[in-house]
């Protein structure tokens, strides 16, 4: 479908005024023919391959940015989960593993790289027990690697001596990377029905039915939508308020497509998908909180925050398969609380709990992201709120996830800044009670009766 001149017009007023971008363009590759017995050739192999898919990566996602205008932030590699490469060698430290993905991040020039990853949901193998272990070395010694776990599915249930264990694994994250405020928890997260076509880090990765390399484009557009709404006005009804969100996706998508295409074009590879995720930044105007107050919440968090939710979650989705065949990802609205410059004021001014944003995660994207807590919260405590969040994607067939943050020496109502698009937490109080009992138990919740679909 061609553009119109009108479109044309819209979409540079869009990226002029209204802060949209294409988040990123996400090359994943492949990495299984790395496989070796030996650990050192493994890192050799996949340290080679990385440079030879991704050596065009950032000169291509520069070379569109000047040609068509378009602004692209980041430009992301996502790898085969490295428990799946690693399953052949016998080693239990896989932090060299980490390391070789590091060094080839670095030398062709991307902003992070997703992909050291295992699948716990009904078990543990050698190779994913490997992985969990290695994970605060892994992100302690590392600067672009992203590391996630899936812990749970709607086809297998939460297997929670994997997510007890995994609280711990965010604990020892956050002590070994505590000189910065425990960014290493910024770069992992956990998830229920994780999606194998995820662009977007912390939980970027390829799945095995993935051809050899591909792209993936993320685009983000809060400020276009915040700026329609702003346009339609207070009095709109309900119904045009989703219609005007949908009509903005359409357009936001459709743009992501067409640079997903060219950039797949010019590095002689395969178009993957196009996420419409509404993902904020810190900058002023690029907010998912300001969009739900615009549709009517006094401030997010207060009562009616969660349907003004589903209701642009699904706006965006329906514009977005409106506009394209490939619509896939996460598409819908995420609510990163640090990143998200009317999250953080909702936070410090009392309207946004936690216990809200584990509402919200209902109807959004996908979970509680990017949310600080005191550094000595307990292991049982982080280990429920993972559970918690695990069993809503579970009963409702839908992608959750959990990126928190155990800041060192910090407690309730201070802040952490990290900087850039990972932005300023305030920690949020978790309360004094935690399930020590329910872990205690062990074992795996089973997967619930809506699982039985064949």
């Amino acid at each position: 479908m061609p553009f119109t001149d009108q479109e044309i017009l819209e979409t540079l007023r869009m990226f002029e005024l209204e802060t949209l971008d294409i988040r990123t363009i996400t090359l994943g590759i492949n990495l299984l023919d790395c496989a070796d017995p030996d650990l050192e050739s493994t890192c050799e192999k996949v340290y080679a391959k990385i440079l030879h898919q991704a050596k065009d990566l950032v000169a291509v996602g520069k070379s569109i940015s000047e040609e068509f205008g378009v602004p692209i932030v980041n430009k992301r590699i996502a790898v085969t989960p490295i428990s799946w490469v690693a399953a052949s060698c016998a080693a239990e430290d896989l932090t060299p593993l980490a390391r070789a993905l590091d060094a080839a991040a670095k030398v062709v020039g991307v902003d992070f790289l997703g992909g050291f990853s295992a699948y716990l949901y009904k078990g543990f193998t050698r190779a994913d027990r490997a992985v969990l272990e290695s994970i605060p070395s892994a992100l302690a010694s590392t600067d672009h690697v992203c590391a996630s776990i899936a812990l749970a599915s709607t086809r297998a249930g939460i297997h929670m001596d994997a997510v007890a264990r995994f609280a711990q694994i965010v604990l020892e994250t956050a002590r070994q990377t505590s000189d910065r405020g425990g960014l290493g928890c910024a770069k992992l997260v956990c998830f229920c029905n994780a999606v194998e076509d995820n662009p977007f880090v912390a939980g970027a990765h390829i799945g095995v039915g993935e051809a050899e390399t591909v792209v993936n484009v993320g685009v983000s557009g809060p400020g276009v939508v915040r700026s329609a709404l702003q346009r339609l006005g207070p009095d709109a009804d309900l119904l045009a308020v989703a219609e005007t969100v949908k009509r903005t996706a359409f357009k936001i998508t459709r743009m992501g497509e067409l640079v997903g295409r060219e950039a797949a074009r010019r590095l002689g590879t395969s178009f993957g998908i196009v996420d419409v995720s509404l993902a904020p930044t810190p900058a002023p105007g690029d907010s998912v909180s300001d969009i739900l107050e615009l549709i009517g919440a006094d401030r997010t968090g207060a009562p009616g925050t969660t349907a003004a939710l589903a209701l642009l979650t699904d706006a965006v989705k329906k514009g977005g398969a409106m506009a394209s065949s490939s619509v896939g990802g996460l598409s819908g609205a995420f609510i990163p609380v640090s990143e998200d410059a009317g999250m953080i004021a909702a936070v410090r001014d009392g309207a946004l709990s936690l216990a809200k944003l584990e509402a919200m995660t209902s109807v959004c994207s996908v979970g509680l992201d990017m949310v600080a807590v005191p550094g000595d919260t307990s292991a049982d405590v982080i280990a429920g709120i993972i559970a918690d969040e695990m069993a809503i994607g579970m009963m409702n067939t839908k992608t959750t996830a959990v990126r928190i943050i155990p800041v060192p020496g910090k407690g309730p109502g201070e802040t952490v800044e990290w900087g850039g698009l990972l932005g300023t937490a305030i920690v949020q109080d978790p309360g004094r009670f935690g399930c020590r009992g329910l872990f205690r138990r062990g074992g795996r919740i089973p997967a619930p009766v809506q699982s039985l679909r064949n």
